[in-house]
């Protein structure tokens, strides 16, 4: 489950970042953080700025809602999703990650 923090202007998303991929998405969860992938290099911003396009055209919103709060130069980020608090944006991001693995069945008798 990825660790939304509550902020005074919107939701905190922790976010592992894969620059360099072979396409722009979201790709799932990794300890409790989004996972991005984006084809910018990580070099002068290029990967964080095509971050936050994948986050806002997730999470339906507008590009500047997004901004990057710590993690610059560093896979493990934290963006500020301003005006859109955490359940909005877990109830928006539910359709981009994969169904948890379901439990054992049990057999009908």
């Amino acid at each position: 489950m990825i660790g939304l923090t509550p902020h005074a202007n919107g939701t905190i998303v922790p976010v592992h970042a894969q620059p360099g991929a072979k396409r722009n998405a979201v790709i799932g969860e990794r300890a409790g953080s989004l996972r991005v992938a984006v084809t910018a290099a990580p070099e002068k911003g290029k990967a964080n700025a095509a971050i936050g396009e994948v986050l806002a055209e997730a999470l339906g919103c507008r590009s500047s809602q997004v901004g990057l709060l710590s993690g610059e130069t560093s896979r493990q980020k934290r963006f500020l999703i301003a005006g859109i608090d955490p359940d909005e944006v877990r109830r928006r991001l539910a359709p981009l990650l994969p169904n948890p693995e379901p439990g054992p069945t049990l057999p009908l008798h």
